[in-house]
């Protein structure tokens, strides 16, 4: 996929290091991902090598942004995927979210995936929540303080789900 020069794309080794420089700083934040440990070198490329399928998006050899895409569950259930979404805090506003958004929905449909299901958007990531909603996806619900905050406080939780 190509607009205006980003690029999204299957991820590649030599994009890892700027992918986990990304990654790190969602997860230092601590108000998105659930994730608490950093990744380093060897980690990072174990981690996103693992996912059924990890795309980044890219202007002239920089990585703006990623997504993973993996099964939410097993067994009965393995027709539903899951998918976790990071973009450079120095590239947000830009839509590039919905360039990784919209790739991964093309590449859950290739898997043969059903469903795309986020179990734990953070109440307080309206831009998130906006695109999802922009682009179909559906609310489930609230679940009550089900997300711990680099503070130890907790916030609310909106998973959400698309029919692929």
């Amino acid at each position: 996929m190509k607009t205006n020069s980003v690029i999204v794309r299957e991820f590649k080794r030599e994009d890892v290091s700027q992918m986990i420089a990304i990654w790190n700083e969602i997860v230092e934040a601590g108000n998105a991902f659930p994730q608490e440990e950093l990744l380093d070198e060897k980690g990072g490329f174990d981690f996103f090598s693992s996912q059924t399928y990890t795309a980044v998006a890219e202007l002239e050899n920089r990585v703006m942004g990623l997504y993973i895409l993996h099964p939410n569950n097993v067994g009965r259930c393995s027709h539903i995927c899951n998918a976790s979404y990071a973009v450079d805090s120095k590239c947000r506003g830009h839509h590039i979210g919905e360039l990784l958004v919209r790739d991964c929905i093309r590449k859950g449909r290739h898997y043969d995936f059903k469903i795309l299901q986020f179990n734990a958007v953070v109440e307080s990531n309206a831009s998130a929540r906006h695109l999802y909603e922009k682009l179909g996806f559906i609310q489930l619900g609230v679940i009550k303080n089900g997300f711990r905050l680099k503070n130890n406080t907790y916030e609310n939780i909106c998973p959400y789900y698309i029919e692929l």
